[in-house]
């Protein structure tokens, strides 16, 4: 019998290569928070002439169309036990959302971005049993407080309207469902990925997700205010949004570590901000601006000094797959 040694494909590429490796996958995952940002930018556009569920019904008829020809189910694996999980997290996409947009509309999008981050960091720190990660936690905690509190001014507004009103609460509750959703989608995505091959799970969900949001659509869209320029900006929010960083998802944690990942995700809120200025008008008091920096700091900082759990050699081996 030949002699048998476990490849190490991990270990045969060079340092340089990693390094390369590690630089394109970082990069692509932050030129996919600015992609995400930026759709979000743009349906903060649109929202009021069409309305958040037909911002989110095109955003996800556009990831259908982007995923739909990958799936091929088989008759008998289309079982209810089965597909349960997708089914449930089709229901949770389509909650966060429309309550992420309705939130944009009334708060603005770097406010409204920053609270929905609680929901993942949240799902970070969960588990954890470090003082650093419950100090990390208060943190962002107080950093929502100062941005949803009595002194607060509302960068979704009009300064005179901001100034006399603060922040609305139901926006506030809004964001915050979102948060809430936004976990959980975490938590049933990592159920799917394990139950459905591929991006199977995916695409269920967004059919789920479209189907319940066509009715919504349907009944709350104005016909008549639809136009080219209309339309160009409701495809570039699924395309921005939701197409383009999916696709390249993938691509990206085979190059990086999930760690890694959740860091640049963190500096969302920030650029969620810069997008909300400069796409959106929005003005942010000086409070808002440190409490909108101390909550991605508070996660960056959680994130960064988590540890990362050994790899095994499949993963490895996954890692390596261009």
């Amino acid at each position: 019998m030949p002699h048998e040694t476990t490849p190490a494909p991990a270990a045969a590429m060079t340092d340089a290569t990693l390094r390369r490796r590690r630089f394109a996958g970082a990069s692509t995952q932050l030129g996919t928070e600015v992609s995400i940002n930026f759709g979000s930018s743009l349906a903060g556009l649109v929202i009021p002439v069409v309305g958040s569920f037909v911002v989110v019904a095109v955003r996800q008829l556009v990831m259908a169309i982007a995923v739909l020809p990958f799936y091929r189910p088989k008759r008998a694996e289309l079982t209810w036990r089965r597909l349960r999980p997708a089914l449930a997290l089709g229901v949770v996409l389509a909650v966060m959302n429309v309550t992420f947009y309705e939130s944009v509309d009334r708060l603005g999008l770097g406010i409204a971005a920053t609270i929905e981050f609680l929901g993942p960091l949240a799902i970070a720190l969960f588990t954890s049993r470090r003082l650093l990660d419950l100090a990390c936690a208060l943190a962002a905690g107080a950093g929502v407080l100062l941005l949803i509190g009595p002194w607060a001014g509302g960068s979704g507004e009009t300064d005179a309207a901001a100034s006399a009103s603060g922040v609305d609460p139901i926006g506030v509750v809004l964001a915050l469902t979102a948060a809430a959703s936004w976990a959980a989608y975490i938590l049933l995505t990592r159920r799917v990925a394990t139950r459905l091959p591929g991006l199977e799970g995916l695409t269920v969900a967004s059919l789920v997700s479209l189907a319940l949001l066509v009715p919504f659509a349907v009944a709350t869209l104005d016909v008549g205010a639809l136009d080219w320029r209309i339309v160009g900006l409701l495809l570039g929010v699924g395309v921005l949004s939701s197409a383009l960083p999916y696709s390249l998802d993938t691509y990206i944690l085979r190059r990086i570590t999930p760690r890694l990942y959740a860091i640049i995700t963190s500096f969302g809120p920030v650029i969620a901000a810069i997008f909300g200025a400069l796409v959106l008008g929005e003005r942010f008091t000086f409070v808002e601006a440190i409490a909108i920096v101390v909550v991605c700091g508070a996660a960056g900082l959680a994130l960064a000094t988590q540890r990362d759990r050994p790899v095994t050699p499949l993963e490895a081996t996954a890692q390596a797959i261009p």
